[in-house]
């Protein structure tokens, strides 16, 4: 036996309690035999971590598995999704009835509660889907901060819980981490504690080898409170938390932990990271860790003690149910948590649209946008905004309410996110995950790929975040090609279960609001001009008509022998092309396409009855052709960018790049003769 084997077979010099020594080997066993049980995983990280998971778990996380969905728990987030086995290992042991000995021996296959990176599930204790590293620390500043900001409106009785992290060296290392973090200790954000998993072990190695930051100064330097523990022992775990409680910053508690803790060969080693340990080498562990119990076999004892510690807060659970009832603001409370806005938003949206049919405004969208939030967010408390660093170019801030800050209490409802794009994504999905906010954040479009992971995390959630991208083409003008976006909206597209919305007047960005408000399983995006725009829709309709996500907006008598499609700003630009034809005596029908996603979300004959058959389609966006294909076919016409933008006046780069009712009518000929 090596020295370095030899040393990995002593007993561990640390305050340990026997009973929670056990309690963490059950973790351990589970995380090593599921792993092993799959033929794939991560059990490195949960048996590095599994001592201090029980002493969290055990005494000082507030929850309740009879009622996972508690408004008041605290959140616990697995940053370091990698390790999902911590999770459902906890879950299951501290009495989660979904997730069950089955589901823990499914590890790792399809359609079970333990797939290889946790994915959200609130039910039973999954708080949100990580695995990308750095959204889960990010994410759960934005948990801490929802948590402040209904403590302010509704008060402790309701509102007074924790938000805990456990991150690794891979979560600190990307950036979003530092881009959030920096804002939480700004924010003072002191219902945030991170359980830093500092094993020192990569993929690739020793950390060393790319990483050598002074975490202690990082984060003194953010304004967190920072401590530094030896993660195994269990006396210095329980007082670095409960000191992290008493703190009127965020903090973080870096705990110096062994990697793959007990295994004979492969503890401290990236071979323990992601792979499974090997028959041989359980074994060696199971001998160190004084656990001779079999595969998935938790002793009835140890299956009580952690069942105890499961129940531990279902007192204050029928406490904090006795608040409620007595409670003057409960029902809204309760309605706030629900996010059911239809209600309250249906008259505010009729109204504005009345008034925009009267006056027909030629403003920007994003100014109509402004317009439509100076309306919404006096009667949406739980609307809260936001913008990074762009707040008067993305016209999210209304007047009246206040900026939250520490100062305030966490009063108002907009928030500064300085230049964090990234970090400002991942903070709405923290907060409308912990529920009782409805965020939307803003930035310019071809930002959007600085907040990409986040957004797509918004959908595989299932979250509503409405995203405010604003210069969404290049329509923009004089700040040029690095500021134009051509291949954001088709990238955007792309994802599944986002819904990219491209008004053309103040009309449809009316709709568009109440779209993305009303839909609670899904992201929104509204990409939004710079440049005015008229407004185009002829006649006030109580109906939705961005819902179906195109719809016929200028039609003819009898089959169209054009079929224009088009969206946002380039709707102006094809109703005038169909102006021109009609003098020719080619019938056209003009379709605005606000929403493909929604579109293709339609039932067939809807479908159908925009298009037909033996009519020209020409497609028009400034933007790249990809996605209008399913609509014009592969011979169809395209009016749009095939490349990058110039700097110059927008009029003169349309001109440029011709798109123009001029080059809308010449293929429309062309393809007649």
């Amino acid at each position: 036996m090596t020295a370095q084997a030899a040393s990995m077979t002593q007993k561990p010099q640390t305050s340990q309690n026997a009973g929670y020594k056990d309690m963490a080997n059950s973790i351990r066993a589970l995380a090593m035999d599921a792993v092993q049980k799959a033929n794939s995983g991560h059990p490195g990280m949960p048996m590095g971590m599994a001592d201090v998971a029980t002493i969290l778990f055990s005494k000082h996380l507030k929850y309740d598995p009879r009622h996972p969905e508690w408004p008041d728990r605290d959140r616990f987030i697995l940053s370091a999704g990698h390790g999902s086995m911590l999770l459902y290992a906890l879950l299951h042991l501290t009495g989660y009835e979904k997730m069950s000995l089955e589901e823990i021996k499914n590890f790792r296959q399809l359609h079970s509660l333990t797939p290889g990176h946790p994915e959200v599930d609130p039910a039973c204790g999954i708080e949100m889907t990580t695995g990308p590293l750095g959204q889960g620390v990010s994410t759960a500043a934005g948990f801490a901060l929802a948590e402040r900001i209904l403590h302010n409106r509704f008060g402790e009785d309701l509102v007074d819980h924790y938000t805990y992290v456990i991150a690794s060296d891979g979560d600190l290392m990307e950036g979003i981490s530092h881009e959030s973090c920096a804002l939480a200790g700004h924010l003072k954000l002191d219902r945030l504690i991170l359980l830093y998993d500092d094993n020192g072990i990569s993929i690739d190695g020793p950390t060393s080898l790319s990483y050598s930051d002074d975490v202690r100064k990082r984060f003194e330097a953010y304004g967190w409170d920072v401590q530094e523990i030896d993660g195994h022992d269990h006396t210095q775990i329980d007082q670095a938390i409960a000191n992290a409680r008493t703190t009127d910053t965020p903090s973080i508690i870096c705990c110096k932990t062994h990697i793959g803790y007990g295994a004979p060969t492969k503890q401290d080693s990236s071979s323990s990271h992601g792979s499974p340990l090997g028959e041989k080498e359980i074994a060696g562990a199971r001998e160190n860790l004084d656990w001779p119990h079999g595969e998935f076999d938790i002793p009835l004892e140890i299956m009580e003690q952690w069942h105890m510690i499961g129940e531990r807060h279902h007192s204050d659970f029928e406490e904090w149910e006795h608040r409620m009832a007595e409670n003057r603001v409960s029902d809204e409370f309760l309605k706030t948590i629900a996010g059911d806005v239809s209600e309250i938003i249906t008259p505010v949206i009729k109204d504005l649209k009345k008034r925009f049919i009267e006056d027909r405004p030629n403003v920007a969208t994003r100014q109509a946008s402004g317009m439509v939030l100076e309306k919404l967010v006096p009667a949406l408390p739980s609307m809260v905004g936001g913008s990074a660093d762009l707040t008067g170019s993305n016209n999210t801030k209304i007047k009246g309410p206040e900026a939250i800050s520490p100062d305030n209490n966490y009063n108002g409802q907009y928030i500064y996110y300085g230049v964090r794009e990234h970090g400002m994504a991942a903070i709405m999905n923290g907060m409308t995950l912990h529920g009782g906010i409805i965020p939307y954040g803003g930035t310019f479009l071809t930002f959007s790929d600085y907040c990409r992971p986040a957004i797509r995390l918004s959908a595989l959630m299932k979250q509503r975040v409405i995203y405010v991208m604003t210069h969404d083409s290049i329509g923009l003008g004089e700040d040029g090609p690095t500021h134009q976006p051509v291949e954001h909206v088709a990238a955007l597209r792309a994802i599944p279960n986002l819904y990219v919305m491209r008004p053309c007047d103040v009309m449809e960005t009316t709709e568009c609001w109440q779209f993305a408000l009303e839909k609670k399983d899904a992201p929104s995006l509204l990409a939004l001009t710079r440049q005015a725009l008229p407004t185009i829709r002829p006649e006030m309709t109580d109906e939705n008509l961005c819902a179906k996500g195109a719809y016929i907006l200028a039609d003819c008598e009898g089959e169209p022998q054009v079929t224009l499609f088009a969206s946002g700003s380039e709707v102006e630009i094809a109703l005038e092309a169909g102006t021109m034809l009609a003098k020719d005596n080619i019938a056209t029908r003009l379709v605005s396409v606000p929403c493909m996603e929604l579109f293709w979300e339609q039932d067939s004959e809807y479908q159908q009855s925009l298009f037909c058959n033996n009519s020209i389609k020409i497609a028009v966006e400034a933007g790249i052709r990809q996605g209008w294909d399913r609509f014009i076919g592969p011979h169809g016409g395209f009016v749009g960018m095939t490349g990058f933008g110039d700097s110059a006046p927008a009029q003169e780069l349309y001109n440029h790049f011709n798109i123009t009712p001029e080059a809308i009518v010449k293929i429309a000929k062309e393809k007649m003769d």
